[in-house]
């Protein structure tokens, strides 16, 4: 294991380092523009660190080499790289919450022999980062290790009607941040404020062709002992077998097992 020695005070509040170093701060703030974006071009870089072009494409470049950032050779936009992935999932993998839930994602799978999702909240997107497949022959394909839109997901939403109406509106205060993945998508933040609110109504969400055609689900946000929601968890099921009767009975025994786990 390498160990590595912090050379610089750190302030008492944690906050800032006394003595920050630009570029790695600029670097790690390119990095974390991916929490709510897709893509990144190089001017969106230039523009938000407030450096030259040719400073930009420094980090960037540096970044490509370790596989934090990769580039489109036809759009030259900046995307997350693997190395970013490999760092979540191996995070993931290491967390207590990821074990403790596996039992009910199991019990889930078998008992609607559909696939089942687990997924945390990372911006407006969520990642999916467990999961178990049912054994049907025409089954939803599991999503583990990827990234999508939040607002175009039963999970995500989940999640996101934890929070503020006012935190919502400054996640997606950018309009563009609402981008429909099919024409069910919700696709403007009133929208998207309207099914937040029917989902904290409710107790659950669902998603019909939102994300992908053919796909529907229905998901609850999972707490921790604090009673904080950390993780949702998502019955994922072909539409051709997704009655509203059917997305009902999910529901119904998803917020049974809600009120006795905590992750």
């Amino acid at each position: 294991m390498i160990s590595v020695m912090q050379t610089y005070p750190v302030s008492e509040d944690g906050a800032q380092p006394a003595y920050p170093i630009t570029s790695v701060d600029n670097a790690l703030r390119l990095i974390r523009l991916f929490n709510d974006r897709d893509t990144l071009r190089l001017t969106d870089a230039c523009s938000y660190l407030g450096v030259a072009h040719s400073t930009a494409h420094r980090l960037l470049a540096m970044l490509i080499h370790h596989g934090f950032v990769q580039q489109d050779p036809q759009s030259r936009t900046y995307r997350p790289g693997p190395t970013l992935l490999e760092i979540g999932l191996a995070v993931v993998e290491k967390s207590d919450f990821r074990t403790k839930a596996r039992p009910l994602l199991t019990e889930l799978a078998e008992m609607f022999n559909e696939t089942v999702h687990l997924m945390t909240l990372d911006g407006t997107r969520v990642r999916y980062v467990d999961a178990v497949e049912g054994t049907r022959a025409l089954r939803v394909a599991p999503r583990t290790g990827s990234l999508l839109p939040a607002h175009c997901t039963s999970g995500g939403k989940a999640l996101l009607a934890e929070l503020s109406d006012e935190r919502i509106r400054a996640l997606y205060a950018d309009p563009a941040t609402i981008v429909p993945q099919t024409d069910r998508s919700v696709s403007s933040l009133p929208l998207l404020i309207a099914a937040l609110e029917e989902v904290r109504a409710t107790g659950y969400a669902t998603n019909y062709e939102e994300s992908e055609e053919g796909v529907g689900s229905a998901a609850i946000a999972l707490r921790d002992a604090a009673g904080r929601a950390i993780a949702a968890v998502a019955v994922a099921v072909p539409t051709t077998r997704l009655s509203q009767e059917r997305r009902r009975e999910i529901a119904s025994v998803l917020l049974d097992r809600a009120k006795t786990l905590r992750l």
